[in-house]
């Protein structure tokens, strides 16, 4: 398995959903990454700048997140995973976002995974 970082249940605020009235106001959602950097880490040395930050990936992904209007949570993951592969040293990228809408369900998640 190649070197992995990941990041649990991330939270985040979007305008999102199908109707106008679901994206009046921004509604929680998590997203959960699993990111392949393409250093290995036996070769960081200990120094952050030889790895993925995660926590700038984390402000950054917020940022998107309530950057704009969407009407699909599958848009925003396709989003992320191209924000992340085109502003890190990336060679892989999962997403997952989940959605807390219907009340019969505990969420609603999509998943994408990008080479």
């Amino acid at each position: 398995m190649p070197d992995q970082i990941h990041i649990e249940a991330l939270e985040v605020r979007a305008p999102i959903g199908v109707p106008e009235a679901e994206r009046a106001e921004p509604q929680r959602l998590t997203v959960t990454l699993t990111l392949e950097p393409r250093a290995d880490f036996r070769a960081l040395d200990d120094r952050i700048e030889a790895t993925v930050d995660y926590a700038a990936v984390c402000e950054a992904i917020q940022a998107l997140a309530a950057a704009r209007p969407r009407r699909l949570i599958e848009t925003l993951a396709e989003e992320i995973a191209s924000a992340l592969l085109e502003g890190y040293p990336l060679r892989r990228v999962e997403v997952e976002v989940r959605k807390f809408i219907l009340p019969e369900t505990a969420y609603v998640a999509v998943r994408v995974a990008r080479p």
